[in-house]
């Protein structure tokens, strides 16, 4: 089965960072893609990262945080990583990683077919 496992969450000042580490277990993890989402309360999911297959060399980042987060993958450990720095109050929300049986890069939530419990991420002074 198929199973990601976030963690790395926490609070942090503004200006702070944080990363957020993705183990997924039950596949190979070279051939997927993963993506990162993010969800704050009372607003939708929104698509934060991205990172394609292999290499990992395609990745997709959301305008709000360009310059700011740096998606990575370590397949000999089936994990993926989201180093974020400069961090903002509006980062908060809790951060899921997500993957599917694709490995090309998407923002589109609906393709993921596996997703962990989440992690939360509190960016307050």
């Amino acid at each position: 089965q198929v199973q990601p496992v976030e963690s790395g969450g926490g609070e942090v000042q503004p200006g702070g960072s944080l990363r957020l580490s993705c183990v997924i277990s039950g596949f190979t993890l070279d051939y997927y893609a993963v993506g990162w989402f993010r969800q704050a309360p009372g607003k939708e999911r929104e698509g934060v990262s991205c990172i394609s297959s292999g290499d990992g060399t395609a990745y997709y980042y959301t305008e709000s945080v360009k310059g700011r987060f740096t998606i990575s993958r370590d397949n000999a450990k089936n994990t993926v990583y989201l180093q974020m720095d400069s961090l903002k109050p509006e980062d908060a929300a809790v951060y899921y990683c997500a993957t599917g049986n694709f490995g090309h890069c998407s923002e589109y939530g609906p393709l993921y077919l596996y997703w962990g419990q989440g992690t939360q991420v509190t960016v307050s002074s």
